[in-house]
Order: structure tokens, then sequence, then C-alpha cells
């Protein structure tokens, strides 16, 4: 059990009251500001969870005048997103670039074999949690997790696809995890973003993906997609309807019919390495004031992320805790670089109990 499923459910309130304090005196001395545009790195394509809430970040700080200089999204996903790690790694010295992360920080250097790991570059502050769900186009015959489900334990090995971010990355690692506990093969096809994935399965070119929440809500909301069940330990958090039926509340966990996989991703902030403390300090309020608006409140509603942020020792902790969790699975799962590739669902490359 690692520390995301156990990490607590901050109230989204308490960030709020930080930032209105913070807010309160814009005009307070501060060791240091920036004194150049911000580079804001995207790790991935666009459409995805990582590029809405980096681009929704450089909006609110533009509409709110929360900093002197501007915020410019970069995205850079080369090599499932080792393109943008090793950037920020190489720009050590320079207080102007950050790069928001997700479970590729762990994933991508293992996948590729490149020299990277998360004390390469300074992290800043954990922004939120992201859940995936498991979802189909609504014109699906799979009316539950459960039909889902047992489709692939009677379909020959390999018949349905599921679409995913990239590869050997949070999405096909769980994809592995289901064809494990349903003992089969599923035809795993990679894409830029999980913008990407969304639209194919909406376009019928896939048949099951594990999206995030912000990445297919507007799908679901418009009656394209279906999501069936969300892979974590408790349901969702959100009651407001997002359909004229169904909220993020109302969807079943997969562990309920028997799916023993669950998998939160981080959304965190880092810059570069050789940060000062004072740069640190800087971006950290920086967020705490974009956490503060009502903006940032609706989009984790509408997201239905789990709003728990760290920094500090605490943050680097859980990075250490995650980071070694991600090389089990991932040799585990035979992504590692150098390995002999996946193994069959049914072996030990590919363990469901392993959970996140």
């Amino acid at each position: 059990m690692t520390s995301a499923r156990l990490a607590s459910f901050l109230p989204a309130c308490a960030g709020v009251a930080l930032g209105a304090v913070l807010a309160a005196a814009p005009g307070a001395a501060r060791a240091w500001e920036p004194t150049a545009p911000i580079e804001l790195v995207v790790p991935a394509g666009t459409g995805g969870g990582a590029d809405q809430m980096a681009r929704l970040i450089q909006k609110l700080v533009a509409q709110h005048k929360l900093a002197p200089q501007p915020i410019n999204v970069v995205n850079k996903a080369g090599e499932s997103g080792v393109e943008g790690l090793m950037h920020m790694k190489a720009a050590r010295g320079d207080p102007h670039k950050l790069v928001i992360t997700l479970s590729n920080l762990f994933t991508a250097p293992l996948a590729e074999g490149v020299d990277f790991a998360w004390t390469d570059i300074t992290p800043v502050q954990m922004l939120a949690l992201d859940q995936f769900v498991l979802w189909v186009n609504a014109q699906s015959p799979y009316r539950s997790g459960q039909d889902l489900f047992d489709a692939m334990r009677r379909a020959p090995p390999g018949t349905l696809r599921m679409g995913g971010t990239g590869s050997k990355q949070e999405d096909q690692l769980i994809g592995v995890l289901l064809e494990t506990a349903a003992a089969t093969r599923l035809q795993y096809l990679p894409l830029k973003g999980g913008g990407d994935v969304a639209r194919a399965l909406a376009a019928g070119n896939v048949d099951l993906t594990v999206n995030n929440p912000i990445e297919a809500e507007a799908l679901w909301r418009a009656g394209t997609l279906r999501p069936l069940c969300v892979l974590d330990g408790k349901p969702l958090a959100y009651t407001a309807k997002v359909t004229g039926t169904q909220a993020w509340a109302d969807l079943p966990t997969c562990m309920s019919f028997g799916v023993p996989v669950q998998y939160l991703m981080m959304r965190g902030i880092f810059t570069t390495p050789g940060a000062t403390p004072a740069q640190v300090a800087y971006y950290n309020e920086l967020l705490d004031r974009v956490r503060a608006l009502p903006e940032w409140q609706e989009f984790l509603a509408r997201g239905a992320f789990n709003p728990t942020t760290m920094r500090g020792e605490r943050f680097g902790a859980w990075l250490d805790k995650e980071a070694s969790f991600h090389r089990v699975l991932m040799r585990e799962a035979r992504f590692k670089a150098g390995g002999p590739g996946p193994g069959p669902a049914t072996g030990p490359a590919a363990p469901a109990a392993a959970v996140k």
C-alpha cells in the first residue's frame, strides 16, 4: 500500500483560507521574484489532465495578476515525457522554468532507460491527486464495470482494444493489472495524450480507456462516453450532477465487483535543480494563491480531483515512496528498458494485487 492510497483527503477550505491570507498582502516584500517570463513545461501532449491544469494556472495567474511575469505553457511530450524532464534537469540554475509532473516522473525514465530521478529537479508543491476511471463509448453494450470485465474474460485475448497515453506509462500499467485480474490480454493502443485517448474512444477507435475524469468529463456530459467505475478504494466525493442523472459520486469502485486495482496520480509542480529556498517559497506562495481562487475549486470539482496538497519534507518522503513503488511495478510489468518485454497476463509480470 503506497502513500497515495493513504494520503488524507484534505479539505479544500484549508487551501482557500491560506490563500486568502496570502492574497490579502499582495505588496508584501519577497526575497525573490521572477524577472523573466516563466516557462511551464508539460511533459505530455495537449488536452490531457496535466495540460489542462497547466493552462488553467497560466490563465488564472494572468487574469488575477498574481505574478510580475507571464507564464508560458510548453508541451514537451517526446519519449513519453522524458523530453520535458531532461529539459528541466539541463536547466540548472534557471529559476524561470517549472514543470507540471505526473506519474511519468517515475515511469518514463525507467521505460526509456535514461539517467533521471525525481531528485534531479526541485519539488515545489503537490497540487492534487488525480483519479482514473474506466470508460467505454456511450453506444457500447457494456453498461457496468461487471459487464466489461465479464467480456474481457470471455473474449479471445487481444480482442478488446484499450487506448492510453504513451507506452509503458500509467495507463498501460493499469491495463496490465486489468489483464491479470481478468486472465486475458488487451490490445493496447498508445496515443499522445489524454485528450487524444478520450477522442479515440468517442470515435469508436478503441473499446475502453482509463482516462482521468477531467479528460473525459465534457464527453460524458455530452452523452458520448460512459464511465463504468473508479479505480480507487472508495467512491469519488463530488455529488453535483454531471449529467441529468449521475454525479461522480454515483460511480461504483471497480473493486466493488472484484477488480483489485487502485491507482491515483500526482499533479505537482517542480522547478529546476539548484533552486534556492527563496525561489521555491515564491512559487509555493504563487500556487497557494491560485488554489485559493474559486475557478480552481470549480476545476477540481469538474475533474473530481482529490485535493491533497504537500510540500517540503512531507512531499519529499511521499516522492521517495512513490519512486520505490513504481520501480517495483515497472519491473514486475517488464516495462523497464532492457527487459524482456511484457510477460503473460497470468504470470508474475503483472501483479493484480499491486495497488497505488
